[in-house]
């Protein structure tokens, strides 16, 4: 089932800061060359190299294309091409939430703040397993290690727990953007953090108030603060009640894994 919803605005105050294989797609759409002006060649290689798995509206798996072409804004405006993709919540034991600041490096939205690790399964056989979403709590354990040097002893994949899948479209610039449906993935542990700064700018630990502080400065320009669409997506819809339930223990009772919310 496909659920629409609408956006909607939350009161906002102080955080404190810590520094299966299938059959190959055709490749009907743009061709790249290896070369991209202004990419770094982490990224570039990532954009090149990394195969993301396209899906249809119900998440059914429809092939395989590039990073890079599964970004570019003509491909998501003239095929609708949609990739599966993930998004990391981890909370430690006092119930504050690791946010990241993605790296000026990043090809689409640099230097925005954003939840723990938003990122996608490839097209490889541990990460295409759909039984209670293995491929992408794989995929999840696979990012945080690279992201922010989290390792995999402590972050088993049992304790990912999935709390919900979502569809949103956002540009970047002019030639970059995203089309996602994103697992919500949620996990409470306390962790060693070392940001890869390829990938990482900064991090930071808030509580639910410094969240809504965050997001209230952002809103008015203040600090030159930029959040992540999908991150403002889960904030106005789903983060406030999966808060509730981290901190009552109950994190499972907020799981809905049948709906797929088209934000």
């Amino acid at each position: 089932m496909i659920a629409s919803s609408s956006l909607f605005k939350r009161p906002l105050s102080r955080f404190r800061s810590i520094s299966s294989r299938l059959p190959p797609s055709p490749r009907n759409f743009r061709a790249f060359s290896g070369t991209d002006d202004g990419m770094d060649a982490v990224q570039r290689r990532l954009m090149f190299e990394d195969e993301c798995i396209l899906v249809d509206e119900t998440d059914r798996v429809v092939g395989h294309d590039s990073k890079y072409n599964c970004h570019l804004m003509e491909n998501i405006e003239a095929k609708n091409l949609l990739h599966r993709a993930f998004s990391v919540y981890l909370f430690n034991s006092n119930y504050e939430l690791l946010l990241q600041q993605r790296s000026k490096a990043k090809v689409t939205f640099p230097l925005v703040w954003t939840n723990t690790c938003c990122s996608h399964p490839l097209h490889r056989d541990s990460e295409l397993i759909e039984e209670n979403a293995l491929g992408v709590r794989n995929a999840a354990q696979r990012k945080l290690l690279d992201e922010l040097g989290i390792v995999a002893e402590d972050i088993p994949v049992d304790e990912f727990t999935p709390l919900g899948r979502m569809i949103y479209k956002a540009p970047s610039d002019g030639k970059w953007g995203e089309h996602e449906l994103v697992y919500l993935l949620a996990v409470v542990r306390d962790v060693k953090v070392e940001p890869n700064p390829d990938e990482v700018a900064d991090v930071k630990y808030l509580s639910r108030e410094g969240v809504k502080e965050l997001v209230k400065k952002a809103d008015a320009g203040e600090e030159d603060l930029k959040l992540s669409p999908w991150f403002r997506l889960v904030v106005e819809n789903f983060l406030m009640k999966w808060w509730d339930h981290v901190e009552k223990g109950t994190l499972d009772e907020a799981a809905d894994m049948k709906t797929i919310h088209k934000l």
